[in-house]
């Protein structure tokens, strides 16, 4: 029998990994492992609990459910620390875990194959949809559409075809986005805006070959950000929590101090522009038209000093010279990050320059390009809002070297 071997610490992905490197899926911190060939056999220690979602491990949304709170918090900064390296700062916020049921964005897949119709999320690693009877992350009004959605899509998609559902829930209502799924013929219509109205959405649209197409719209669905109602363009970008957004929000507010002039980059539809155009000019910029457009109807209905550009911060990213006026700079782009724009940055005169990433390793990247250009990273603020994933966000504070943090 072979020996047993102690799991030491979680990979990026969220698989436990023992002293000699083995990689080991569902392991937590402090586990046993008993190796028979490639087989694993886990034998859990104190930070291993049992999950709360039958759909575990084969769905790919919680990798960690298998995991305590504390330990999930220990990966979240682990992660951080082993991108950053001797970036690594020593005044580090608490994690913010967002509960569960708390989502209030999803995008899913459906598929019909043998006359079923399947709707859920990926399994990981693989294209297979996990047909969803159980979800611990969304809150239960997206859940209690997934049953009716799966009914709805049975009769509108065909044998071996797909479709894509986005689902937002705002403060007017469910938003709901249907991606290859026909609205053509009457029937088509009916049976779509019947459904609108039995489940009181606030809007349906459809989106095909020739764009979106909104089919209901009772209320135009919205989220108020700094004070200020902003109208949500369909399928929007937004933090996937509002617990997630309130601590990215406060940990950005904080970060820019009493800046007057500030910039916010990758601004999407105003998450940090509006609060902070409480008490400062403010320059968004994003290549999202959609999204400026419902930004800037929002800052002239707020009467806020706000100016919303549009731009592709990827091609044109900001030059030394336009960076120039600015007190304080905010960028949060995808996944991508902002390798082009950072550069820019590690060559202007701007004190504070404060990073939202909700990808670690592009962040660990560009922190580097704004070290090497004489900024000094002086705190971060971890979140996670995708509760249980291994998807890592953080708000990163870098300061100009002989600039006074806030």
């Amino acid at each position: 029998m072979s020996a047993l071997q102690t799991i030491v610490r979680l990979a990026a992905r969220g698989d436990g990994i023992t002293a000699d490197g083995r990689y080991v899926m569902g392991a937590a911190v402090g586990d046993q492992i008993r190796f028979d060939g490639e087989q694993a056999t886990i034998l859990p220690g104190p930070n291993h609990v049992v999950p709360v979602c039958r759909h575990v491990p084969e769905c790919g949304g919680c990798q960690l459910q298998h995991v305590t709170d504390a330990d999930y918090a220990a990966f979240v900064i682990d992660r951080l620390a082993r991108v950053l390296g001797p970036l690594m700062p020593e005044d580090v916020a608490p994690v913010a875990l967002s509960p569960p049921r708390s989502r209030r964005r999803a995008s899913l897949r459906a598929v019909r194959r043998g006359g079923k119709l399947l709707l859920g999320f990926n399994s990981e690693g693989s294209h297979r949809i996990i047909d969803l009877q159980q979800c611990e992350v969304l809150r239960p009004k997206l859940f209690a559409l997934i049953g009716p959605l799966r009914a709805l899509l049975h009769k509108a998609v065909a044998e071996g075809q797909g479709a894509g559902i986005t689902l937002t829930d705002s403060e007017a209502g469910v938003d709901v986005l249907l991606a290859n799924v026909r609205a053509e013929r009457l029937d088509e219509i009916e049976r779509l805006t019947d459904f609108a109205a039995a489940h009181d959405l606030a809007r349906l649209s459809v989106e095909g070959p020739d764009g979106v197409q909104t089919l209901v719209e009772a209320r135009l669905p919205c989220l108020t950000m700094g004070g200020v109602r902003v109208g949500l363009p369909p399928a929007p970008f937004l933090q996937p929590t509002e617990e997630g957004e309130a601590a990215l929000v406060a940990a950005v507010a904080e970060a820019v101090g009493g800046a007057g002039q500030v910039a916010d980059l990758f601004c999407g539809l105003g998450t940090f522009a509006l609060p902070l155009s409480r008490r400062a000019r403010v320059q968004a910029l994003d290549a999202a038209g959609p999204a400026i457009a419902a930004l800037a109807a929002a800052a002239r209905l707020g009467g806020r000093p706000l100016a919303a550009v549009h731009r592709d911060l990827f091609r044109r990213p900001l030059t030394p010279a336009e960076l120039a006026p600015f007190d304080a700079l905010v960028f949060d782009p995808p996944r991508a990050g902002a390798e082009a724009q950072s550069r820019a940055l590690a060559q202007s005169s701007v004190p504070v320059v404060v990073a939202v990433s909700c990808n670690p390793s592009t962040f660990g990247r560009d922190a580097r390009i704004l070290a090497e250009g004489g900024y000094r990273l002086d705190r971060l603020w971890p979140v996670a809002q995708f509760r249980w994933s291994s998807h890592v966000e953080v708000v990163a504070r870098f300061s100009r070297q002989g600039h006074s943090s806030p």
